[in-house]
């Protein structure tokens, strides 16, 4: 049509160079440029399609919006087999579009019930959760909306109009009626958050973290707001702004959404955000006991697991108070991409409320021992050094699943010992 042209790009060179996507270099792509030069969707070989700025916001965003179970029916099994079609000819990919294919028909069957099976969809999610079906599934195993599908939109509508109505009570009188103390502490923790990553450096999104953190902080005035909390809303956001669009969340620029689709997610964002904290609100009161009762025994889970790992950092003097706060009180997300956390929250909203204090911390004993033998090998300064910025940029599904594989088996070890070694027996 006028106005549009559409260039052919084997390898989509310019995309690549700006860090905006990451395109298949052996298969034909078409990138669709408007009138101005400005780039609104890119087709990867001849299915799927990425799309930026507005065009990637879902024709049915209203629908889902309302009921989020539509985002399942929203893609047919047809379209979603299109998608990944891209390896037919290839046996071993075939295999496992296949296998994704079963897999996600398994969730569908399961959160398309009058009354979803949680047991079920706990089970499914272990192992990972489909990107367009976590949404829903993710509301769901926090227990935010309800199993049963008869009153779920009602709950759902509720708790958004609620949230609404806390921030309009709140922000009243603007920021001059906050507690100043409060309000300065996230002001300056919100810019700071995934620094360098487009979605967390646009305004939108940081005026939504503002305001979910501040909220949350007076309604829990035993704990407050405490640094690393604005972390944990990451994980939320990206994978609830997904639900709306089609295109990489990191890359999306929220304010361009309706706003009732941004409403929502912020709603949606605090309430989950709510449940996660409701199970380790210990790790946030005066003293954070709770962070210093885990590291308490994630020391001497190393000291049973892999001693000869444990007897080195004592003999550096290296105390796990130096690198495992961090690890506790923003649950290893400084220490991992935000892909890699919500892959890793999929498995720990499947192990139940109790998952985030203490399957975590075998999931932590697991990550340190992944590098025991370079950590053996160096003094006080290199292991404080290299914990500090551990090389996991690399890492993807596959690293954080046999993390996860590790941990479940020290879960399923030591789990019943946790009180003897506590107590150092």
């Amino acid at each position: 049509s006028a106005g549009w042209t559409i260039v052919t790009s084997p390898r989509s060179s310019r995309l690549r160079d700006r860090g905006e996507t990451q395109l298949d270099p052996e298969v034909e792509n078409e990138v669709e440029i408007d009138g101005e030069g400005s780039i609104t969707e890119i087709t990867v070989g001849r299915n799927r399609r990425i799309r930026e700025g507005k065009e990637a916001i879902k024709y049915d965003v209203e629908d889902i919006v309302k009921d989020p179970i539509h985002a399942v029916h929203s893609l047919s099994s047809t379209e979603y087999e299109e998608r990944v079609a891209s390896g037919i000819g290839h046996p071993e990919l075939q295999h496992q579009h296949a296998m994704k294919a079963q897999k996600r028909q398994k969730f569908v069957d399961c959160l398309t019930a009058e009354n979803v099976d949680i047991a079920v969809l706990r089970k499914l999610a272990w192992s990972g959760i489909p990107e367009e079906l976590r949404p829903i599934s993710w509301m769901l195993l926090l227990g935010y909306i309800p199993l049963s599908a008869a009153t779920r939109n009602t709950v759902l509508s509720r708790k958004r109009e609620e949230y609404e109505n806390l921030v309009r009570l709140t922000f009243a009188r603007g920021t001059e009626g906050l507690d100043q103390q409060i309000w300065h502490q996230i002001e300056i923790d919100v810019p700071r958050t995934r620094p360098g990553v487009r979605l967390w450096m646009e305004r939108g999104t940081q005026r939504s973290l503002e305001r979910i953190l501040y909220v949350w902080a007076i309604r829990h005035p035993t704990s407050g707001y405490v640094q690393g909390i604005n972390d944990l809303v990451t994980p939320f956001f990206q994978v609830f702004l997904g639900g709306y669009i089609d295109s990489e969340p990191s890359l999306f620029d929220p304010s361009l959404l309706p706003p009732t689709a941004l409403n929502a997610l912020e709603a949606d964002c605090f309430w989950c955000l709510s449940r996660l904290l409701d199970g380790i609100q210990d790790n946030y009161i005066s003293g954070q006991p709770g962070i210093h009762r885990s590291i308490r025994y994630l020391s001497g889970l190393v000291g049973r697991v892999d001693p000869p790992l444990s007897k080195h950092l004592q003999s550096q003097n290296v105390e796990f108070m130096q690198f495992a706060f961090r690890w506790m009180n923003c649950l290893l997300m400084r220490e991992l991409s935000v892909r890699n956390t919500i892959r890793m929250w999929d498995t720990y909203l499947s192990e139940g409320s109790n998952a985030f204090s203490e399957f975590h911390i075998y999931v932590c004993c697991a990550f340190l021992t992944t590098w025991s033998e370079k950590l053996r090998a160096m003094d006080f300064q290199g292991i404080i050094m290299f914990l500090q910025s551990l090389p996991t940029q690399t890492w993807g599904d596959h690293e954080i699943e046999v993390l996860l594989a590790e941990a479940y088996v020290l879960s399923s070890v030591w789990h019943n010992a946790q009180s003897h070694i506590l107590k150092g027996e």
